[in-house]
């Protein structure tokens, strides 16, 4: 997140956006001449402060809902990747580690962001158990069943974000920001499954997308994918379509479309590696 390249658009939709921070110009300004110096962490609290001060907006309940939503959802990830680089000898290689860390800090950033977002209305980070009871008990000592799970987590991601869009329409800044969280968890989700694929065994024919209703070959994850084998698409049955070669198979219909999944069904979900 660049705080100036944040204030840059802002001006094309509020070109007043200065006035409404003065006398704030003067603190922009001055972080302009140690830019390299402000954090990525110091950044989202910044603009909380500033947009808070400047707009002064309520946000809804029902959006409040939302964002605390998906930062259960921020907080679980951040937590398992961080976990899984703490776990010695666990990752094998250097590219891999360096893979996981860039994706456990693009966790991290969510998370303050969206704890930003919500001010004292967050709700507090929850004890998980990744080994959700025992089904995945060697989660931190076996790299593949640490992908498989990490590959679960980033697919519900993708479909938690796109199941509240909906709710989220009536604010144009926080659905914007909620899909720019959106996309990024799209691209953890295709670099993950990238690779399991890379190696091998049960994950050698995965896809960076979903094909059908679990890919992943791990059943213990088929409510993740419950409703990915939809072929209907606005009413139209895509495999009656004409492709090259013939009618469109139901695994290209699957793979064309991601499907949304309910808060609901995220919480169960989650609720597997949430203790309390």
């Amino acid at each position: 997140m660049n705080l100036f390249e944040i204030i840059k658009n802002i001006e094309q939709v509020d070109a007043e956006i200065h006035e409404r921070l003065n006398p704030r110009r003067a603190a922009i300004k001055a972080l302009s001449s140690f830019g390299a110096k402000v954090t990525l962490a110091a950044i989202p609290l910044a603009m909380g402060g500033l947009f808070k001060k400047a707009y002064g907006q309520t946000i809804p309940q029902k959006i409040i809902d939302v964002l605390n939503f998906a930062l259960t959802l921020e907080y679980l990830e951040a937590e398992f990747y961080t976990k899984g680089l703490a776990a010695g000898g666990l990752i094998p290689n250097a590219t891999a580690q360096g893979a996981i860390t860039v994706i456990k800090e693009h966790e991290d950033q969510h998370v303050a962001f969206l704890k930003t977002a919500l001010g004292s209305a967050a709700v507090g980070k929850p004890t998980f158990d990744f080994t959700a009871g025992g089904a995945f008990s060697d989660v931190f000592t076996n790299y593949d069943t640490f992908l498989a799970v990490a590959n679960a987590f980033e697919d519900t991601g993708v479909r938690a974000y796109k199941g509240q869009a909906g709710e989220l329409m009536e604010n144009d800044d926080i659905l914007r920001y909620a899909l720019n969280i959106h996309s990024v968890e799209a691209r953890h989700a295709s670099h993950i499954r990238q690779m399991r694929r890379a190696r091998g065994g049960a994950a050698a024919n995965l896809k960076p997308w979903i094909t059908g209703a679990n890919d992943t070959g791990v059943g213990a994850v088929d409510h993740v994918y419950a409703g990915e084998d939809n072929k209907v698409q606005a009413g139209a049955d895509i495999t009656s379509l004409n492709g090259i070669g013939g009618k469109l198979s139901v695994n290209a219909a699957t793979e064309a479309f991601d499907e949304a999944l309910s808060k609901e069904a995220v919480l169960q979900i989650a609720g597997l590696f949430i203790v309390n």
